[in-house]
């Protein structure tokens, strides 16, 4: 693969990559000076021991996204990345080889106890998301920050309230959310992070921020909301704003999300979904989901979230989410080969219904040791698991009963010791395919 590297020193990150034709969403002249390192898109068919069918109507902008929120921990853990050479290697800078344009980062409020010990699954406070905000845009990605509005992890089963934000009234608990954001978004940029879209909560199919009432969540939303677009006018950026919600193969409760928003006259730009084609049903339905909120409610639409397995081995002795035979779908094998075509069919298939794109979910979260070593004291010192014991207080009814590794190390998209699958450069490939 060839890569001829673009490179640009801007006081403003952003400025520096609009000036050269590139992805960027606005200037800010207190952003310090980064130095941005590009890598363009083949322009035909590329040589690849997988096979992957061109998407001639792909754009070079549809989003290829990953999720890398895990990466500061493993590293902590003693994790090593690798580039496609078999060299030691920055994995932004991998990823950006790959073609990857977007990283998303989670953000929690505090994921740590009263004795500073992190709940693990990375541990992702603020500072982590400077840190890691700063590589991505260092090459070249735009970044999407990805609120949970809680201090562990926010999805369909659970939406804790932040400890700092227990026993508020509504109307507190809005102006905390309304603060946070603003003063977060702040510290990305004036680290000159290029945030180019912000998700106010994460999967709030049932709720957020301790909230289950769909009245009050709609006020949260409209809090977080406000903060973004304040923000994107001080700093004079273009910053889209997502609503995420899961489940997607229950295409009727969708519509009754979007219509809620709408009736509740909600300001966003997103409707993000994630998609799990293992858990939440046909390509087809996707599309049709996609297709419905576009004509419908007059919102854009990502896929959030997706991924699939290259193995069915455990990398680090604590399970996977996806093990067997019975969880594949049909077609796809738990192969390379089988990660990569599914990639791309979701990528099509999105495209075909109109989404700005996809971000892939966690694809660099790997294993600290081997499968038949004892890593409990690197997951519970670094939070490089999913969950460590000391988030048993915080959320007893899952993390303190199961707490332990990752369970996403085979459908990561580095194997077991760092080094790159073939399937990663299909973000590349997506125009042209592969010979």
């Amino acid at each position: 693969m060839k890569n001829f590297a673009v490179k640009i020193l801007a006081g403003c990150v952003c400025a520096g990559l609009c000036l050269a034709g590139l992805a960027g969403c606005g200037t800010e002249d207190k952003a310090p000076d980064i130095e941005v390192t590009t890598f363009p898109l083949p322009d035909g068919p590329e040589q690849s021991e997988i096979q992957v069918e061109p998407i001639p109507d792909i754009s070079d902008d549809f989003i290829r996204g990953m999720d890398a929120s895990s990466v500061l921990v493993n590293e902590r853990s003693g994790v090593v990345y690798y580039g496609f050479e078999g060299q030691e290697q920055d994995v932004f800078m991998t990823m950006a080889q790959a073609g990857v344009n977007y990283i998303r980062l989670r953000v929690w409020n505090d994921p740590y106890d009263e004795d500073g010990h992190g709940y693990g699954g990375g541990n992702n406070d603020l500072e982590t998301a400077v840190e890691l905000g700063r590589r991505a845009t260092s090459y070249g990605m735009k970044v999407c920050i990805d609120f949970h509005y809680s201090d562990f992890w926010a999805d369909p089963k659970r939406q804790h309230a932040p400890k700092a934000w227990e026993g508020m009234k509504i109307e507190e608990k809005c102006d905390a959310l309304y603060e946070y954001t603003k003063k977060s978004l702040k510290e990305l940029l004036d680290a000159g992070v290029d945030v180019c879209m912000v998700q106010i909560g994460n999967e709030i199919n049932n709720g957020m921020a301790g909230e289950k009432n769909p009245a009050k969540v709609m006020q949260l939303l409209e809090a977080g909301s406000r903060g973004v677009r304040e923000i994107s006018e001080t700093y004079g950026r273009k910053i889209q704003i997502a609503v995420h919600y899961a489940d997607i193969q229950q295409a009727d409760r969708i519509d009754r999300h979007a219509k809620k928003l709408s009736d509740s006259g909600v300001d966003y730009d997103i409707f993000a979904i994630s998609y799990y084609p293992f858990w939440n049903g046909t390509l087809e339905n996707m599309q049709k989901v996609v297709r419905n909120i576009r004509e419908n409610y007059g919102k854009e639409v990502v896929i959030a979230e997706t991924s699939y397995c290259y193995t069915a081995e455990d990398g680090d002795g604590s399970g996977n989410s996806l093990s067997g035979s019975g969880d594949l779908v049909e077609g796809y094998d738990a192969s390379v080969q089988g990660q990569a075509s599914m990639i791309r069919d979701i990528c099509a298939a999105a495209q075909e219904a109109g989404a700005l794109g996809v971000f892939y979910w966690e694809g660099v979260w790997i294993p600290v040791g081997e499968a038949t070593a004892d890593n409990s004291p690197l997951w519970e010192e670094f939070g490089s698991g999913w969950a460590s014991s000391y988030a048993a207080e915080y959320d007893p009814e899952d993390a303190g009963l199961y707490y332990g590794g990752c369970s996403w190390d085979n459908q990561a998209m580095f194997d077991f010791k760092g080094y790159p699958l073939a399937s990663l450069k299909v973000f590349r490939q997506l125009k042209y395919g592969t010979q």
